[in-house]
């Protein structure tokens, strides 16, 4: 029986590529200067309370993503019906780029503020935050993340959608590298303008808004140069409204997912480590300010370092990826992520110099290990089910980012109870260590999984008749 009416193919172009490729870059504003490098640190001095602070950093991320796996697949599903992947994507990322704006409102603490503060470091913050309609000011920066960062969450599994329509079974590998690299260049330019912003002392929130411009700058070309794809419909699809027929695709993927060989334990191990890679993202600078001793001038020029080691990295792995295979290659780069935190936790007594080494480590394995699971993932799914199947690969990858932020918040919690300051290193250090045991798992897990081929899961589909 046919799975769905014929609809027109629209070939992909040098222009749609390099768009695709400007949005990676575009983006990593976002992540680099609020998820990773820069915000963690001006949140911990406007909560002032090292484990408290530290522990709602992971909440936030967790609350986040929370929000996001619930709403994505139906999203990817609809998007697939409606062949709109481009509106949620502008929707998505107009949200990120106004509440990041709106951080400009926070307070404004400079860099010779916090240099100031005495060593030890006192009990009651020297800084006075008057409360915001009855409401802390930590609060409102811990709300206006969250709301910027599903904006930049939400609009990943429609821009993932892309990728299997700009590229082939021979170049998938390195044409997902390239988006990473892109992105890395973006996350390069970014931290150059964060630490004008420091060196010059203007406030932390000045560097907030540059990242949104940023964003806005590269986003707004990049979407206009991505192509909407026809509407795939199937039977039983007509008269539904869109929000029962994206429950109704996900319902029926649910059920199907086993018919591609190989993709329920690839999910599995997905989970993992894409778990433990979020939960390092989100607290790599908290990390190295706590453990390592690292200034906010140390952090931003540590994370250009890893972007340096990121660059070649995710070009060199796409490369590798073509010839190997992606399986092969997503496990070599687990094993640089293993060895990185096991060097962090094993060394510390050696100093800071330790903690640039793993930067240096783990920036090869971050994009590379992002970049090759992404085209694995590409290479298990159909064409008809793109934005769906994605929708997938966001829930799998969201829900993981639920559990690991907040696995590292609570065995902060567990470890130092009475948020006493001289147990903050051991706590984060055991934090540390749950999430190395969940990278060394996924390894496991993916030895056990098949390398796929692009296009193959067609043949899987032949009952897989929705809604008959």
């Amino acid at each position: 029986m046919t799975m769905g009416e014929t609809v027109q193919e629209i070939p992909t172009d040098r222009k749609e590529r390099l768009g695709w490729y400007l949005y990676d870059l575009a983006n990593t504003s976002f992540t680099v200067l609020i998820v990773t490098a820069l915000f963690p640190l001006y949140f911990r001095i406007l909560v002032w309370n090292e484990t408290l602070g530290d522990a709602m950093w992971g909440y936030a991320g967790s609350v986040t993503m929370l929000i996001i796996a619930l709403t994505a697949p139906v999203l990817g599903a609809i998007a697939d019906f409606g062949g709109s992947k481009k509106k949620f994507v502008v929707f998505y990322t107009a949200v990120c780029i106004f509440f990041t704006m709106l951080m400009i409102f926070l307070p404004g603490i400079t860099q010779s503020q916090i240099d100031a503060i005495p060593d030890p470091r006192p009990i009651v913050s020297p800084f006075v935050f008057p409360p915001f309609m009855g409401v802390e000011m930590w609060f409102w920066a811990w709300l206006i993340f969250i709301l910027a960062n599903i904006g930049f969450q939400g609009a990943l599994p429609f821009y993932n959608a892309w990728l299997p329509e700009i590229s082939t079974e021979e170049n998938i590998g390195r044409i997902g590298g390239y988006g990473y690299a892109a992105g890395y260049v973006g996350a390069m330019g970014t931290i150059v303008i964060a630490l004008v912003t420091i060196l010059l002392d203007m406030p932390y929130t000045y560097a907030f808004l540059f990242s949104a411009i940023f964003f806005l700058g590269f986003g707004v070309p990049s979407i206009l140069a991505l192509k909407n794809r026809p509407a795939r419909k199937f039977p039983g699809e007509e008269g539904k409204s869109l929000g029962r027929l994206g429950f109704s695709r996900v319902w029926n993927t649910l059920k199907n997912i086993r018919k591609y060989k190989g993709l329920p334990l690839f999910l599995v191990a997905y989970f993992l480590f894409s778990d433990a890679i979020t939960t390092v993202i989100y607290y790599a600078a908290i990390f190295g300010q706590a453990v390592y001793n690292f200034g906010t001038t140390q952090t931003l020029i540590f994370f250009a370092v890893t972007q340096l080691a990121a660059i070649p990295g995710a070009f060199v792995f796409g490369w590798v990826a073509d010839r190997i295979g992606t399986k092969k290659t997503l496990i070599i780069t687990l094993f640089i992520w293993i060895a990185a935190l096991l060097i962090a936790y094993i060394f510390v007594a050696w100093g800071q110099l330790v903690w640039w080494t793993v930067g240096m480590i783990a920036g090869v394995g971050m994009g590379s290990s992002q970049s090759t699971a992404r085209s694995m993932y590409g290479q298990f799914i159909p064409e008809e089910k793109k934005s769906e199947m994605y929708g997938f690969y966001a829930l799998t990858g969201k829900f993981a980012a639920i559990l690991g932020p907040f696995v590292y918040a609570s065995v902060l919690l567990l470890v130092n109870p009475t948020h006493n300051p001289l147990f903050v290193v051991q706590a984060h250090m055991s934090a540390m260590l749950v999430i190395l045991l969940f990278f060394v798992v996924s390894v496991l897990l993916l030895l056990k999984v098949r390398q796929p081929v692009k296009g193959e899961a067609k043949i899987y589909l032949e009952d897989d008749i929705p809604f008959a």
